[in-house]
């Protein structure tokens, strides 16, 4: 075509427009329509012995999106929020996590709430080289046999939950133990973290007495532990698990003779089983609520947390659904990218309060240190339904009550 000076200004025209389409807020909306979504994908058991404390943990990450979302997003990017049922399955666990990085294209995954599910999510992640934060209770995947530059670790550790419950009730109860276990790895785990803990002040095992995950009657269990007399009992067991054998060691009448305590006194649990069960039984949490009273970031997650669901507040395992979302979609625009390699380098550097607190990940391992509150539950004075437990003690964040990481394995630059 010659150059005309008609065709010369049809050019200008088209250019300025195209400039113009560009500048304007219509062109934002169109870019963002356009681009992909981030996506991140959530295994957690949905249905199953866990299925109350699951349903929470995808509430909180919900709302971590949400505020994302409305935030404006990364670069005109939202995120979206795959949820699948792991059925409390390992086999189902990595089934699911495969689907969502193969089919699905998941940016990362966050999820899996029990310690019998989260390594094989973990092993299907850093094969393919695809973000992991776990938000349950692991001592083996920092470990290095099981750990990788994607594996993050946002949930306590049961070293560190038991340490902390038993560095506060040990000195008060007496010395003679029982600990009624669950046996798969969260509870073997939680039973050497107050094993370990318990030594240096001459605590003295009596019993661990190993029940199967899901069991409903413990009514074999309970005239041995009786028989054996101890000054605690322990209940290393979680979700209906814990509500089934705290309210039958209640009705036993063991509390007459024992102090009941559990390395993590679910809020679930306590909601589901009543005041009566749980009387005077005490534990350790990630967070509580009532955090609210004294630290602003709590306040500010538990309004959000109303507003977005009726009034209710978020639980202990639903706080780490949001923190393991909002940290990974932080460590996002931290990195200016969604390449894993690059979040990653991001997520190690953060540190945060998203609701409890500063938190920061440990370098060694990508755990995230942070405090243990020490609650104890409510019979009486209750203001209303939400208000189950008594905040005894908060251990502070402090990376000493870790295990160390010359003995999970990594190597360790001293200068």
């Amino acid at each position: 075509m010659a150059d005309t000076p008609h065709n010369f200004r049809r050019r200008q025209v088209l250019v300025a427009g195209a400039s113009a389409l560009i500048a304007s807020p219509f062109w934002f909306e169109i870019a963002r329509a356009d681009a992909p979504n981030i996506k991140i994908g959530f295994p957690t058991p949905l249905t199953g012995a866990f299925s109350a404390e699951a349903q929470d943990q995808v509430r909180a990450a919900q709302l971590a999106v949400k505020e994302f979302n409305a935030a404006g997003g990364y670069k005109g990017r939202m995120a979206e929020l795959l949820v699948r049922d792991d059925k409390l399955n390992p086999g189902e666990a990595a089934s699911r996590t495969l689907e969502l990085i193969e089919k699905d294209k998941v940016d990362f995954v966050v999820g899996s709430l029990s310690a019998a599910t989260t390594l094989t999510v973990n092993n299907v992640c850093k094969d393919r080289k695809i973000l992991f934060n776990s938000i349950s209770q692991s001592d083996q995947i920092n470990e290095a046999s099981d750990w990788s530059l994607y594996t993050f670790h946002e949930a306590l550790t049961p070293h560190v939950t038991a340490g902390a419950v038993a560095r506060y009730a040990f000195p008060k109860f007496g010395k003679n133990v029982v600990y009624l276990t669950a046996d798969y790895a969260y509870g073997h785990e939680m039973v050497r973290g107050f094993q370990r803990a318990g030594e240096p002040m001459g605590m003295k095992t009596l019993a661990d007495i190993r029940h199967p995950l899901g069991t409903t009657d413990y009514s074999a269990f309970l005239p041995r532990i009786q028989a054996l007399k101890p000054d605690v009992l322990v209940l290393c067991n979680f979700g209906r698990d814990l509500l089934n054998s705290a309210k039958q060691a209640t009705d036993f009448g063991l509390k007459s003779t024992t102090k009941i305590i559990t390395p993590v006194l679910l809020y679930t649990a306590r909601q589901a089983g009543g005041p009566e069960a749980f009387e005077g039984i005490l534990g350790g949490t990630s967070y509580y609520w009532r955090m609210e009273d004294t630290i602003a970031s709590a306040r500010a997650f538990n309004n959000a947390f109303r507003k977005a669901y009726d009034g209710a507040v978020p639980s202990d395992y639903g706080a780490l659904g949001y923190a393991g979302v909002k940290s990974v979609l932080q460590a996002v625009k931290d990195a200016d990218s969604t390449e894993s390699l690059k979040v990653s380098i991001a997520l190690r550097q953060l540190r945060y309060d998203w609701y409890k607190g500063e938190q920061f990940y440990r370098k060694c391992d990508h755990q995230s240190v942070q405090s243990v509150v020490i609650v104890e539950s409510k019979s009486t004075g209750m203001k209303d339904k939400y208000d189950v437990f008594k905040i005894l003690a908060v251990e502070a964040p402090d990376e000493k009550n870790l295990r160390t990481c010359e003995e999970l394995g990594h190597a360790v630059t001293r200068t």
